[in-house]
């Protein structure tokens, strides 16, 4: 109800402003003019309300503007210098509440001059000033204004000879970004309004504005990251006052290497509290082992790995694992191979000396970590999430000792489905849960999470393990410049921290007292860095690695444009929305294609994107020349498909005992004129397995031969009818191998898919393509 009062307020604006352009020549009114053309009835009123209506958006404008302290304190000292001053304003409120308005953000304000452009019948970019000038009898050049309308305010004053100066509210990149927030956030919650945030915005606004010019990583912290880390911050404290207000004896302890970004917020927010705690998911499910399977749990999620790691995992060298590891090519099995042998490799007794061992050193850790350790009552973990994994290890390890300290997990964002087997007296929860977004936004979310964990993270390697109270880490792997880039943006996030801490007092704004609003708001703001990157993130962070950290030296890429473009050539959009990663942020690597697959992208993980709608369909069929090894040729009919984004697909496959060395593929009958968008190649050991193979292959456009056509890189055009595109093959690894064309064409309108019609569909089927197009 209230999304369509303000959509129907603002088109009864639009439409005041238009009938008034028509009767006047100006756009002007008074908000009773706007309140004419409400539809009074929708919402149960007569037309008897519209003063009512009126008064009490004028009683909103009160409760929600702010005063801007640099503002006022320039207006003061003009003042106390001897100039007049005053306030010019296109706006529907008349002089009198526009003047009760200012004096309800600053009492006791004074001024020589008022201007509301609807009592004058005409803007700032009209004759205001004009009206100003003569009514004050002022010359022009001595006159200096000041506004946030670069239109308006910039242009309209030096029209009229008078010296400006620019105050825009947000920077046009901020600004862009605020957009992309609300859009997303509109997509995320939709039975929230998106206009109301306690002065979260106004806040982020006051700070950029404030803040010196500085690099491009410490913009993107102290515009996005530190908002985020800010509302997180909060909800850290409301979870520590919670507890402590029951009379507990708190600890906070923030996860490394995630949590290091979390904790200096914290420590600079707290008088320096909390302790950092390098525990990671690898040490504490071996500590908590009492049986070998929390350690085939661990080792499944791992892709390969080798003799070295598994014994950097354990600490110890079991002959059997040796010897299990000397059977794989260069001594590299898979982790899911690993673990359904390590049974009867190992036995029960070796992981639990090897746990008790882990443990043992751990406690000291923690001892020496966490002041009064042993006093505490409550121990706060705090982690950008997601399953609480390490939690509950150490709540196995704190039980196998007999500790019995409650933990409470403090997550970003969480997989609330995986909480339901935390202990009884734990409790777990995230700012961001399934009842601020949904489970299908969450997994979205945390698909493309990496890139937030790298910007969190510490510049030090993994925890490996601990030596008389201090942690021992692995070497860390990633890039220099990227640890540097990494320390400018937790700079900028931190400096936005405190400096929101300073000015939120002071414009009377209280963007986390509402912690659930704050979720949301966090979940756009978050959720549009990691979904709809601009150009300028993408530049700035696409050349980021992630480190994989599960005791392996693989670091594994971010933004990889071109596997999901190959994706989408081969399996279609829908599918490589949903490819493993690498690449680790898929929605970064999407958006690197173009701003609209990356909106896309975010529409099909809000389960926005109808299948019948972006899917595929087929629209006619095509013969194409199979060239053999031997020399010897046949033609075989294919199918032709239309997508979505009215491109065309054309899928060949092909078998090894074919003995396929060239595919002739007739191009013009397809399109005389068009864009390729490339070949790419799937394979299996068949169709089937071919077909859902993720790990695509392109054909380096350079072995594309284009017979019969004139091309300048993508675009073709046919010179003639039997222009014909020349697929190489070569050797298939595999059984099956699936070569997939992708066009655009510029030489017809929209293709229609051929529709099933039961008994009517079997001639279709038959149709050549130049019947199907016609």
């Amino acid at each position: 109800m209230s999304v369509s009062f303000v959509q129907h307020r603002i088109q009864a604006e639009a439409r005041a402003r238009k009938l008034a352009v028509e009767r006047c020549g100006a756009a002007e009114v008074h908000i009773a003019e706007i309140y004419k053309y409400f539809p009074f009835r929708l919402f149960g009123l007569t037309r008897d309300a519209l003063q009512d209506l009126a008064a009490f958006e004028f009683e909103a404008e009160l409760e929600l503007c702010r005063v801007n302290p640099e503002m006022i304190q320039q207006y003061n000292d003009m003042k106390r210098g001897g100039f007049r001053v005053g306030f010019i304003s296109d706006t529907y409120w008349n002089a009198a509440q526009l003047a009760r308005l200012l004096r309800a953000c600053s009492p006791g304000l004074t001024w020589d001059f008022l201007y509301a452009s609807c009592d004058h019948g005409s803007s700032k970019r009209e004759a205001l000033f004009k009206t100003y000038l003569a009514k004050q009898g002022i010359d022009a050049a001595s006159s200096f204004h000041i506004g946030d309308n670069h239109d308006a305010d910039i242009k309209g004053a030096r029209r009229h000879g008078i010296r400006p100066r620019y105050y825009p509210q947000a920077s046009a990149a901020l600004a862009s970004k605020l957009n992309r927030e609300t859009s997303l956030f509109e997509l995320l919650s939709p039975d929230q309004p998106s206009r109301l945030d306690h002065g979260g915005r106004t806040l982020r606004r006051a700070v950029a504005a404030q803040s010196a010019e500085h690099s491009p990583g410490f913009r993107l912290g102290i515009t996005v990251l530190g908002p985020v880390m800010a509302a997180f911050d909060a909800f850290i404290e409301a979870r520590r006052a919670a507890l402590a207000h029951e009379g507990a004896r708190v600890a906070v302890g923030f996860l490394g290497r995630d949590g290091f970004l979390p904790h200096r917020a914290w420590q600079a927010a707290h008088d320096g509290s909390g302790a950092y705690l390098e525990i990671n998911r690898r040490i504490s499910l071996v500590g908590s082992a009492d049986t070998l399977e929390p350690l085939c749990e661990l080792l499944r999620r791992v892709v390969r790995i080798d003799a070295a790691t598994f014994v950097d995992i354990v600490k110890v060298q079991p002959p059997a694992v040796m010897a299990f590891f000397a059977q794989f090519p260069d001594g590299i099995a898979s982790g899911r191979e690993l673990a359904d042998a390590l049974p009867d490799l190992m036995g029960a007794r070796e992981i639990t000396e090897i746990a008790a061992g882990v443990r043992a050193r751990l406690l000291a850790y923690l001892r020496a970590t966490i002041a009064d350790f042993d006093r505490c009552t409550d121990l706060i973990l705090v982690d950008l999430g997601y399953s609480a994994s390490v939690q509950k290890s150490l709540r196995r390890i704190f039980d196998l000792e007999g500790i019995r300290i409650r933990l409470h997990g403090a997550y970003l964002l969480t997989l609330d489905d995986a909480f339901d087997d935390i202990a009884d007296d734990d409790t777990a929860e995230g700012l961001i849960s399934d009842r601020v977004v949904t489970p299908h936004v969450k997994r979205m979310l945390i698909r493309n999470v990496a890139l937030l964990e790298q910007l969190c993270c510490s510049a030090e390697g993994s925890a490996r393990d601990y030596r008389d109270g201090k942690v021992l880490r692995e070497g860390d792997q990633r890039p220099a410049a990227q640890l540097a880039l990494t320390a400018e943006i937790q700079s900028g996030a931190l400096a936005y921290a405190a400096r929101a801490r300073e000015l939120a007092p002071r414009y009377a704004l209280q963007p986390y007292a509402d912690l659930a609003v704050a979720a949301r708001w966090t979940a756009a703001v978050l959720g549009r860095l990691l979904l709809l990157p601009d150009d300028d993130e993408l530049a700035l962070l696409g050349g980021f690695r992630h480190d994989v950290n599960l005791g392996t030296q693989a670091l594994a890429p971010l933004l990889d444009a071109g596997f999901v473009n190959d994706g989408v050539i081969a399996r279609g959009l829908a599918a490589a929305c949903t490819a493993p990663a690498p690449p680790m942020w898929l929605a970064g690597s999407f958006a690197a294609l173009s701003p609209s697959h990356g909106y896309l992208y975010t529409l099909f993980g809000a389960n926005r994107l109808p299948a019948d709608v972006f899917g595929e369909a087929p629209c006619g069929t095509l013969q194409v020349g199979l060239f053999r090894i031997d020399g010897q040729a046949s033609l075989e009919t294919v199918t032709v498909h239309r997508t979505g984004l009215g491109e065309l697909r054309v899928r060949i496959p092909l078998s090894r005992r074919m003995a396929v060395a060239t595919i002739a593929l007739p191009l013009a009958n397809l399109a005389r004129e068009g864009l390729l968008h490339g070949v790419v190649v799937q394979s299996g050991e068949s169709a089937a397995t071919a077909a859902e193979n993720s790990n695509v292959k392109a054909i380096a456009d350079g072995q594309l031969i284009y017979a019969g056509f004139e091309r300048s890189g993508r675009h073709f055009r046919a010179a003639g009818d039997d222009g014909m595109l020349l697929i190489p093959v070569g050797r298939l690894d595999d059984e099956v191998a699936i070569f997939t064309m992708a066009l655009t064409s510029h030489s017809h309108d929209r293709i229609l898919a051929l529709q099933d019609r039961g008994a009517d569909a079997a001639p279709a089927a038959t149709l050549s393509w130049r019947s199907a197009a016609r």
